[in-house]
């Protein structure tokens, strides 16, 4: 008779915040997972207080703001903070040989860079979203803007809510590379980010983004090809960040026992070709 196997060990970055604490319940409700570290920045109500105190719950785990005492038990890291704190949790990540799961958005050019290093001394899975739907919506989206190059205007329309201070958001971004790539467009050089005053017509082969922020709206995305005669939409919406939970759990049982590397959710999700 086989033992079973020993859950993973996971550390959360952001504890405190609404995403840290959704990843917090849904580790402690996981049969294959367990937590083993949860991060905050120094001045945090929670430093001090246990990880699952605001949910109710007693895990056991301290909140820290030091890095290695938070990571000391951890195998992977679940980062969803912001870029300049990613970076310095992937420093510590790389040194201890802790995997990481990313989805935090707003990365530049350089921290896209930093990333990449990392990524050949330790396995690190980057999505600008982890939630299943999401990525089944990116390779429908492929295939559609494959189908659709030719005589239909491509527009993106996020909604988000209204602490969000990135602009467009990550999923639209990946969204826009998506349908650029696949119609054989260049997403820096055909997107129009804002439109105001006399804009005159629509550039041929431009890719448009709209975006809303308010209220508590989760997450929602569109992108319509617009041709003559029809349009066509592929929307997601988003109701809970438990899906953006799950989907990271899915991460971290991909990356256990995976060489260095970057990865993304279609290699979670086994879309690639």
């Amino acid at each position: 008779m086989s033992l079973p196997a020993a859950p993973h060990r996971v550390a959360v970055a952001g504890s405190s915040g609404r995403m840290g604490r959704m990843l917090i319940e849904a580790i402690t409700e996981s049969p294959d997972c367990r937590l083993s570290g949860a991060l905050d920045r120094a001045g945090s109500p929670g430093i001090g207080h246990d990880a699952g105190a605001p949910l109710g719950l007693h895990t056991g785990v301290e909140v820290v703001s030091d890095l290695r005492q938070g990571l000391r038990d951890a195998q992977c890291l679940i980062d969803f903070t912001r870029p300049e704190a990613t970076l310095q949790h992937l420093e510590a990540c790389e040194q201890l040989g802790t995997a990481m799961v990313i989805g935090t958005t707003g990365f530049d050019a350089g921290g896209m860079q930093r990333i990449e290093a990392a990524a050949r001394r330790i396995p690190i899975m980057l999505a600008p979203n982890m939630s299943v739907g999401v990525n089944v919506v990116l390779k429908l989206l492929e295939h559609a803007a494959r189908a659709l190059r030719e005589g239909y205007d491509i527009e993106i329309i996020e909604a988000h809510h209204r602490h969000k201070v990135d602009a467009p958001s990550g999923t639209a971004l990946k969204m826009g590379e998506v349908v650029a790539r696949a119609a054989g467009r260049d997403l820096q050089r055909d997107a129009v980010w804002s439109r105001h005053g006399h804009t005159g017509a629509r550039a041929e082969g431009s890719i448009g983004f709209s975006v809303v922020r308010g209220g508590d709206i989760v997450g929602d995305h569109t992108v319509l090809f617009a041709g003559t005669g029809e349009r066509i939409e592929i929307t997601h919406k988003s109701s809970s960040r438990a899906t953006y939970a799950e989907g990271s759990l899915r991460a971290v049982r991909f990356l256990a026992g995976r060489a260095p590397g970057l990865y993304d959710m279609h290699d979670v999700l086994g879309l690639k070709a």
